[in-house]
């Protein structure tokens, strides 16, 4: 879909519209599960993950072992390269809304805060997730789908 920035573009009975970036934020800590997107071998790498938005940076929980973790432990002082997206679409109708950050990602290396993650963190595989990774957003982006004739649609 082409999009222009002025008003929604409608396709089927839907329309985009363009999140500001507080409304994508916000959107984005309402759900728990996302993907994190990283480079692995010089490749793009993506994989399933729960968060948590804290102070407007997204936390995930990862382990030592991981893909992701071994990325972001060689980013350096700025951190590593990430894109985060999360969304929450009805896979009849299509509608609903999809956000992505881009970001620098370092791992969480002060115990309280990691403890505190590991709280609020519930892991959705069986496995020890003993590290998290926070996520500085510098871009933030999201589109919302919505049924054309919505609330203000004359």
């Amino acid at each position: 879909m082409i999009h222009d920035h002025d008003r929604p573009v409608t396709a089927g009975g839907r329309r985009r519209v363009d999140l500001d970036a507080a409304t994508a934020l916000r959107l984005l800590g309402s759900v728990s599960l996302g993907r994190i997107v990283f480079t692995r071998r010089a490749l793009p790498a993506v994989r399933p993950v729960d968060h948590v938005l804290d102070g407007g940076e997204v936390v995930v929980r990862t382990h030592a072992g991981a893909d992701v973790s071994a990325y972001v432990r060689q980013g350096g002082g700025l951190g590593a390269v990430v894109a985060y997206e999360a969304d929450s679409i009805d896979p009849d109708t299509r509608l609903g809304w999809s956000v992505v950050v881009t970001g620098y990602a370092r791992l969480v290396t002060d115990p309280v805060e990691l403890a505190r993650y590991r709280a609020v963190l519930r892991p959705w595989v069986d496995q020890a997730m003993d590290q998290a990774i926070r996520v500085r957003p510098e871009l933030v982006t999201g589109i919302l789908l919505s049924a054309d004739g919505g609330p203000g649609e004359g």
